[in-house]
Order: structure tokens, then sequence, then C-alpha cells
């Protein structure tokens, strides 16, 4: 590790000599840099809009499992035993081959569509019963 620190020394020297200034203004620039990026990650929240994004994201997943386990085969045997996903509406049939037909399948969209609603209000409940609503700072 210190051959590693010595030629990042040497070659922050080296450059300062070729730009004719003091090597300490080099580390203080950079310095002042990475200062500015760790001031801007702390104003803006980045580290809790990524952590928000990682939660948000895990939930997502857990809703659409309990979406397609457990409420789309609910909807599917309401409806008739159907698999909801398998649902389309054929507007041309296809040939023989398979190609050419006009199919939309939306039973993947109603499926899709309560997954959004469900994950929507997860997250609605989570933040409401929790009261993380109120744990946000009043913007000034």
């Amino acid at each position: 590790m210190p051959d590693i620190q010595r030629h990042s020394r040497l070659r922050i020297a080296e450059a300062a000599r070729r730009a004719k200034i003091s090597p300490n203004a080099i580390t203080k620039k950079s310095k002042s840099q990475f200062g500015g990026f760790i001031t801007f990650v702390r104003e803006q929240g980045v580290v809790g809009m990524a952590v928000g994004l990682a939660i948000g994201t895990a939930a997502g997943a857990s809703v659409k499992q309990i979406v397609d386990g457990f409420i789309n085969p609910i909807v599917g045997f309401l409806i008739g035993g159907i698999d909801l996903v398998k649902l389309s509406w054929v507007v041309i049939a296809p040939d023989e081959t398979g190609k050419g037909g006009l199919v939309f399948g939306w039973g993947a969209i109603l499926s899709s569509l309560i997954t959004l609603l469900a994950t929507a209000f997860v997250i609605y409940w989570l933040i409401h019963v929790a009261r993380l609503d109120k744990l946000d700072k009043q913007k000034e």
C-alpha cells in the first residue's frame, strides 16, 4: 500500500511541477471538489432517495409475487377458472404458421394494473400507518 501512495504523490508532484504550481494546491483543489460532492449528497438527500428506491423495488417485487400467486388466481376463479394473464382479444387470427395475426393480451395488462394498484396501496399504507409522512422535514 505505501508504494501506491508514494506513486500517487510522485504523480501529483510531477503534474504540479509541469503546471508550475505547488503540489499542495492540487491536493486542496481535489479535496474541495470532493467536499462539494459530499455537500451535494447531504443537501439533496441522495442517500435517502437510494434507500427509498431499494425498499420500493423490494416492496414492488413482493407485491408482484402476492398478486401473481394470490390475487390473479382468485380473479381467474371468479371469471371461470381461466388464467388471467392468458386472456386475449383476437382481432385478426394468425395463419397456420402463427404469423400475421393481431392479438391483444388484455389479461396481462389487467394483471399489471392490479399489481400497480396493489403496490401503490401497500406503499401508501406503509407511509400512512407508520406516519413516515410526518417525519419528513418541512421545506422552508
